[in-house]
Order: structure tokens, then C-alpha cells, then sequence
């Protein structure tokens, strides 16, 4: 395959302009369904970032359903009829940009952890368990817990039987990105890891229960402090 990759622009957001690149390869079919993306140590050579920012934009293009990651053997193209939606990028998030993305996850999250509480399997509360207890080690290591706090949201979206919560989720999950990077900003990390922690442990364990309206009310509890955490005013009516 005859893939280009331009070296990125310091002042862009790195993980998502490289996941738009190997987006953009795909859709003109320079990469197809099946071909195996380059090592993390090759791409980060090639575009002049550090490993970091490729894992990063590599669960991006894994949450927006471009492509998949095997353990131990890579990441991979995956079949244009099962890729899902992606918007148009936005490299910045003023206040209003935030509100209209909370005006669009509020209802949209709320009724995944509901639905999510009625059909979870052993296997997602493994997952969910899994992606708390990398966001718990993360530690000063920033980037593994924001990847690890968007697989938690993505493993709810899956356990919701729902393949359209899983687009739509993914879809917006650069923007999501944004909230998490902008929170870090504002409030002393420690802090924002013990909250967040909470917050999804809540979650975790009314899904877990089966409670679906303890479910939907933790998210909405999570959906409230997360636009707190950025800044927002944001009005959630029960």
C-alpha cells in the first residue's frame, strides 16, 4: 500500500489530525478492509510524534470504528459496512461547542447506561472493570487513563445490544477527547482521578446490579460533573 504520512503541526491536536489522515487514506481506498496499519514505533517515526499520541490515535480511529486492534498482532482496516459515522473535525472547543456536546451526550449516554444495565454480559462488567483499573494506575501517566475513561464509555455503549449507540458515540469521541484533555487543565490531576473514579465506579457497579434507573441516574450524575469540570452552566432537568 502506498500510504502518506505528513508529519503533524505542533499546534494542531496530534492524536485526532493523524486519525483523520489514515481516515482520509481509507476512504480514497489506499488502505483497505483488511490491511494492517504500521507498527506504533513505525508510525511514530513517520509523523515525527511520540508513541503516546499514535496509541492515542489509534483508539480513536478503534472508537470511531475505522479499524480494530488485535492483542499482539496489530491494528487493522476493518469493512466499510461495519465502520461507523464520523463528523467533521473541530480542532477547537469554545464554551458553546461544549454545551451543544452535552446537549447531544446528556440524553444520549443516560439511556446507554440504562440500557446497558438491562443487557450487560459477565464480559462488559470485566471490561468496564478493566478500563477503571487502568484509569486507577494511570496515575501522572495522562494519556492511558483518557484512553481508559473512552473505553469505559464505549464498553457501555457496546453492552447496550444498540450497534447505533456505538456509532454515535464513537463518532463524537474526539470531541469527548477535548473535554477530558480541557478538565486535566483545570483541576489538579490527583483531585480529577479520585472524582472521575467515583463517578464511574457508580456506574459501574448500577450497571453491574442490573438497576437501570440507578444507572441512568449515575450517568446523569457523571454527565452534570463532567460539564462542571469544563466550565459549563449547563441546565439537566430530571
Amino acid at each position: 500500500m502506498n500510504v502518506d504520512y505528513t508529519q503533524i503541526a505542533r499546534t494542531e491536536h496530534l492524536p485526532t489530525r493523524i486519525a483523520a489522515q489514515f481516515t482520509q487514506q481509507i476512504q480514497k481506498g489506499l488502505l483497505k478492509a483488511g490491511d494492517k496499519l504500521p507498527t506504533e514505533h513505525e508510525l511514530s517515526k513517520n509523523f515525527g510524534v511520540s508513541r503516546t499520541v499514535i496509541r492515542e490515535a489509534i483508539a480513536q480511529l478503534r472508537n470511531e470504528g475505522m479499524i480494530e486492534t488485535r492483542q499482539g498482532v496489530g491494528a487493522f482496516v476493518i469493512e466499510r459496512s461495519a465502520r461507523h459515522i464520523r463528523l467533521d473535525d473541530s480542532t477547537d472547543m469554545d464554551k458553546e461547542a461544549f454545551r451543544h456536546l452535552f446537549q447531544l451526550r446528556l440524553p444520549l449516554e443516560i439511556e446507554a447506561a440504562g440500557l446497558a444495565a438491562q443487557n450487560r454480559t459477565p464480559e462488559h462488567i470485566r471490561q468496564l472493570d478493566d478500563a477503571l483499573a487502568r484509569m486507577a494506575a494511570a496515575g501522572k501517566e495522562a494519556p492511558d487513563g483518557m484512553l481508559a475513561d473512552l473505553d469505559f464509555h464505549r464498553t457501555i455503549a457496546v453492552a447496550t445490544g444498540n450497534d447505533y449507540f456505538v456509532q454515535f458515540l464513537g463518532a463524537i469521541s474526539d470531541r469527548v477527547m477535548h473535554t477530558i484533555v480541557t478538565s486535566r487543565k483545570r483541576i489538579k490531576l490527583t483531585e480529577l482521578i479520585e472524582v472521575v473514579a467515583t463517578e464511574h465506579t457508580a456506574l459501574r457497579d448500577a450497571i453491574a446490579a442490573g438497576d437501570a434507573a440507578q444507572a441512568r441516574e449515575a450517568m446523569r450524575v457523571h454527565m452534570a460533573g463532567s460539564a462542571k469540570r469544563v466550565a459549563l452552566d449547563f441546565e439537566f432537568y430530571p
